[in-house]
């Protein structure tokens, strides 16, 4: 079966979807880390990024509350968890562009992935693709608040379900 995007799968999503839902979390990290490689100049990063953002899902509308904004984030960052069939799938959004896109990439790293493997990853692709370096301080502790929020969800539905 085809769309106009490429193969699908038999659930009927675009074949690539399908396979990142799929992916380890090391195998998304290195993906991400390959659409980074080519670009030399930080304002290049810094678009990816931003494009990242833009070509996110997004999060439900009833999901930005002060209960989901990610503490320790200059701007506004909101993040949600679901446990659905022993995995833990994340919906993030931001109402700044930078913040957007590393939401973005955090979401897309983690969602689809049991509680256990979110809890023991290491998120390589943060000093890989040079965010860690780039960042500005307050960026630099909003992203990690964000990871932060999310390894919470994961422990929280970890234990939930012992």
């Amino acid at each position: 079966m085809k769309d106009r995007g490429g193969v699908v799968c038999a659930a009927g999503l675009p074949l690539r979807l399908f396979n990142f839902f799929i992916m380890t979390i090391k195998e998304k990290q290195d993906e991400l880390i390959s659409e980074f490689e080519f670009l030399e100049d930080w304002l290049d990063k810094y678009q990816q990024i931003i494009d990242k953002g833009m070509s996110g899902a997004g999060i439900d509308p009833k999901f930005k509350t002060d209960e989901n904004l990610i503490e320790g984030c200059q701007s506004k960052v909101w993040v949600t968890a679901e446990y659905k069939d022993g995995k833990v799938y994340y919906q993030g959004e931001s109402n700044t562009d930078i913040a957007g896109g590393i939401v973005v990439m955090l979401v897309d790293v983690l969602s689809g992935q049991t509680p256990d493997d979110i809890l023991n990853s290491e998120l390589y692709f943060i000093d890989k693709i040079g965010l860690k370096e780039h960042l500005s301080p307050t960026r630099s502790n909003g992203m990690l608040a964000m990871v932060k929020q999310m390894r919470l969800y994961a422990m929280a539905f970890k234990q939930m379900n012992q």
